[in-house]
C-alpha cells in the first residue's frame, strides 16, 4: 500500500483548500446579500440575552437628582446660606445659595428605596429599579449633552442608540420599525438628530410618531385607487428597483430605500391598530392615567410603548410633553416646574412598569429613565437650578437588572459623583450587554475604523445585573 507523502498530500488537497474558503466567502457574502436584502430581519447577538427590547423614558431638559432619587439631609443644614464648597462654572453662572429640596423623601418597598415625594407611584415600584446616583456627562449644554446621551459623541452625526440595537438586532416585527420615538408635543435640543442614523444604513434610523390619532403623516392609503393598482404600483417598483440594484455598486442606501417602502405599506394597516387603545380594559386605561387629562399625554405613549414591544419592536423611546414651559429645564420656578413634570409621568411610568410586569414582558424589557443631566444643589437665582453633569441619577428596571439597588454616590451635597462614577459610555456598554452584545465587537466600518456606539471607552456597570 501506498502513502502519500506531505507533498503529495499538499498537491492533492491544494484546491480543496481554496474550495473551502472559497464557500467561506461566499458565506458571508450570502449573510451580507441577506441582511441588505432585509435590514430588518432578526438577529442573532453574540451572546444569549437578557433584554429583547429597550424603553427609554427621556426626561428631556434634566431633572434635579436631589429632588427625586439622592437625598441629601446637608442641603437642609446649608439652606439659604452661602455654599459651603466650591461652585463649578455653570451654563448661566447666576448662582445664589444653597438650596435644599421642597420635598419629603420616603423609603418605599422591601427594599426600602427613598424616593421623593414627586413619584409616589414609581416610588411604589421601589424594588423593580436600580438607580444609579453618579452618573457623569460630558457636556453641560442641552444639545451637546443630547448628542452625547443618544450617540455617544457630542456632535450631530452618529448613529443613535437605538439606531444601533436595530442594526444589531434587527426587529422582531414586520409590521412596525424596529427603532420607534414617541412624540409628546416636544422634540429635545438637537432635534431629530438625536434619533438619526448617522453613517448606519438609513433603514436603522428611528421612526417618529407624533401624539394624536395620526401618529405618521399620510398613513392612510390615498383615496379613489383601488387595493388592485395599489399592489401593481409597488411590482412595478419593485422590478424598477432590481434593476438599479444591478446597475450600481453602492447598494445600501437603495436597499434601504426599499425596506423602507415596504415597511410603510405594511405599516398602514399596523399602525391604526396599534394607535387604538379603545380596546384595552378600563383598569389597564386607568392604570396608565388616561382617565386624568393631567396624565392622559404620557399615560398614552407609556400605553403604545408596551404594544410596541409587545409587536416586538426593539427600541422605543418616549419624549416629554410641553407644559407651557421648559420640560425639566427649571433655571426658575423649580417647585411648580418639577411638580408639574413629574405629576404628567409618574403614574403614566409606574402603570408601565405595572403593566409590563403582570403581562411577562418586564424581565425581556430594559426600561431606562433619566435626563441628559442633573441640576446644581446652589439656587440660579432664588428658586431655580443650573444644569450639573459632574453627578446625577437615573434608573434602570427590568430586562436583566437587580431590583431596589442603589449604585454609586454624590457628595453631601449631591453635586459631584464621589463613589462608582458611571458614564454614559458605561450605560450604554451596559445596555448592550443585556441586549446580548459585547460593545466592543458591535461596530460598523466608516471612514476607515470599525466604529461603535461607546467609541473606545464603556465599562459594564456590573453590580446592577442580576
Amino acid at each position: 500500500m501506498h502513502f502519500p507523502s506531505r507533498r503529495e498530500m499538499l498537491l492533492r488537497t491544494a484546491n480543496g483548500f481554496g474550495a473551502a474558503a472559497l464557500a467561506t466567502l461566499l458565506a458571508d457574502s450570502a449573510r451580507a446579500e441577506e441582511r441588505r436584502a432585509d435590514p430588518f430581519a432578526p438577529k442573532k447577538p453574540h451572546f444569549a440575552p437578557k433584554a429583547k427590547s429597550v424603553i427609554f423614558l427621556f426626561m428631556d431638559g434634566g431633572p434635579s437628582q436631589v429632588d427625586t432619587f439622592d437625598p441629601k439631609p446637608a442641603l437642609e443644614k446649608y439652606n439659604g446660606k452661602p455654599f459651603p464648597a466650591k461652585v463649578e462654572a455653570t451654563q448661566f453662572n447666576n448662582i445664589g445659595n444653597t438650596l435644599a429640596s421642597p420635598w419629603k423623601f420616603k423609603k418605599y418597598g422591601e427594599s426600602g428605596l427613598p424616593v421623593s415625594d414627586l413619584f409616589p407611584h414609581v416610588g411604589a415600584c421601589a424594588d423593580d429599579l436600580a438607580v444609579i446616583r453618579s452618573m457623569v456627562s460630558n457636556f453641560s449644554e442641552h444639545t451637546n449633552a443630547n448628542y452625547f446621551w443618544h450617540s455617544g459623541h457630542g456632535q450631530q452625526g452618529r448613529p443613535s442608540f437605538g439606531s444601533w440595537v436595530t442594526y444589531g438586532l434587527g426587529s422582531e416585527s414586520r409590521d412596525l420599525p424596529g427603532f420607534v420615538v414617541l412624540g409628546s408635543g416636544m422634540i429635545p435640543p438637537g432635534g431629530i438628530d438625536c434619533f438619526g442614523n448617522g453613517f448606519l444604513p438609513a433603514a436603522y434610523q428611528g421612526s417618529l410618531f407624533r401624539h394624536g390619532s395620526q401618529p405618521v403623516a399620510d398613513i392612510t392609503p390615498p383615496g379613489g385607487e383601488s387595493a388592485k393598482a395599489r399592489t401593481a404600483k409597488r411590482d412595478l417598483l419593485r422590478k424598477l428597483d432590481a434593476a438599479a440594484k444591478d446597475r450600481y455598486g453602492d447598494r445600501d442606501p437603495l436597499d434601504a430605500a426599499i425596506a423602507n417602502y415596504e415597511l410603510a405599506f405594511r405599516m398602514q394597516a399596523a399602525v391604526p391598530e396599534l394607535s387604538d387603545v379603545s380596546k384595552e380594559t378600563d383598569e389597564t386605561q386607568k392604570l396608565y392615567g388616561l382617565d386624568d387629562k393631567k396624565t392622559e399625554v404620557f399615560g398614552r405613549q407609556c400605553l403604545i410603548a408596551r404594544r410596541l414591544v409587545e409587536r416586538g419592536v426593539r427600541f422605543v423611546e418616549l419624549l416629554c410633553q410641553n407644559l407651557g414651559y421648559d420640560r425639566w429645564d427649571q433655571h426658575a420656578n423649580l417647585f411648580k416646574g418639577h411638580t408639574d413634570n413629574a405629576r404628567a409621568v409618574d403614574k403614566p411610568i409606574a402603570g408601565l412598569l405595572k403593566d409590563l410586569k403582570r403581562r411577562g414582558l418586564l424581565k425581556d424589557t430594559l426600561v431606562i429613565w433619566g435626563g441628559e443631566f442633573g441640576r446644581t444643589p446652589v439656587a440660579q437665582g432664588g428658586d431655580g437650578r443650573d444644569h450639573n453633569p459632574y453627578g446625577f441619577s437615573m434608573w434602570l428596571a427590568g430586562g436583566g437588572v437587580k431590583g431596589g439597588v442603589v449604585h454609586g454616590a454624590t457628595d453631601d451635597f449631591g453635586y459631584h459623583a464621589v463613589k462608582d462614577k458611571v458614564q454614559v459610555h458605561d450605560l450604554h456598554a451596559t445596555a448592550l450587554h443585556l441586549l446580548g452584545f459585547d460593545h466592543k465587537k458591535l461596530t460598523y466600518r466608516f471612514g476607515g475604523r470599525d466604529m461603535r456606539l461607546t467609541d473606545v471607552h464603556g465599562e459594564l456597570v456590573e453590580p446592577i445585573l442580576a
